[in-house]
């Protein structure tokens, strides 16, 4: 049908964009969305600066080997990965430190024994089926109500968090050494963060998907970075980035029938692209 309008000259993306907002599951869809997506990029300044941008993409991995797990079992996946998630975030946050680890290392051997388990516990038992592919890539239709009253109020706690945590977000991003210094509980923020985090990619796998919620957290960051320097500005770009790119994605997902996910991720491309080409004007 999108392909016969757009050839007859008939495509109204005003009338399309109506059409997609009266049907009930993809408005709160939507609002899910966009609390995800805002919590995305609010954290993935702190990562991206720290250099610490791989984690999101070590969790996502750790979030399919759990959701392989709890599918293979008959388990509520989202319930049963967030604690693993979490645990493994502050194990890599922990750990890595104590033994002497880089970051990149620990999370390209998290992410190998990740997905070595979550392709195991698939091919064993209910195979790559639906459901899994679903998780993998995300899928606004396997959103169930409960789900999505989950996710909404999840977001809402860590929007919350960031809002009364930012001042200590904001001095260990910049200056970790400093914040020591400072008295500030410097292991503390970093668990409290790594913890939000974790929740904020868990209850991104239905829509996003666990393969691609990473992008979320490191993609608005660093199209705002390539153009604004003021801490206080990347962080007001990044969330109007990602909450654009969510709702074009959405929009060509619903036109196209494609992954809203993979949707997502691409416009977000576009944008950094884009970004890229400014920063490029802006320095000549």
């Amino acid at each position: 049908m999108f392909w016969k309008n757009l050839k007859r000259g008939k495509l109204n993306l005003i009338s399309i964009i109506s059409e997609m907002l009266s049907y009930p599951f993809m408005v709160k869809a939507i609002v899910v969305g966009l609390l995800i997506s805002i919590s995305s990029a609010l954290l993935g300044i702190t990562l991206v600066l720290k250099r610490y941008a791989m984690i999101g993409v070590g969790l996502s991995n750790v979030s399919f080997a759990a959701l392989s797990i709890a599918i293979s079992f008959d388990i509520s996946p989202m319930e049963f990965s967030m604690p693993i998630v979490i645990v493994a975030g502050i194990i890599l946050l922990k750990y890595g430190e104590k033994y002497n680890i880089s970051s990149d290392t620990a999370i390209a051997l998290l992410s190998c024994v990740s997905v070595s388990i979550g392709v195991t516990f698939t091919a064993v038992t209910k195979g790559l089926n639906v459901d899994v592919c679903n998780y993998l890539f995300g899928s606004i239709l396997i959103m169930k109500r409960s789900d999505m009253y989950i996710s909404f109020v999840l977001g809402i706690v860590v929007l919350i968090s960031y809002i009364l945590l930012y001042n200590k977000i904001y001095t260990i991003t910049i200056d970790e050494d400093f914040a020591k210094a400072s008295g500030v509980n410097v292991n503390l923020y970093n668990t409290l963060v790594t913890i939000l985090i974790s929740v904020t990619i868990v209850i991104g796998m239905k829509f996003m998907g666990s393969m691609l919620i990473s992008c979320l957290i490191i993609f608005p960051a660093m199209t705002s970075m390539r153009i604004f320097k003021s801490y206080k500005i990347v962080v007001i770009s990044s969330v109007i980035i990602s909450v654009m790119a969510l709702f074009i994605g959405i929009t060509l997902s619903y036109i196209f029938s494609t992954p809203t996910g993979a949707s997502v991720v691409l416009v977000n491309l576009v944008l950094f692209i884009l970004s890229c080409i400014v920063r490029r004007f802006i320095s000549e």
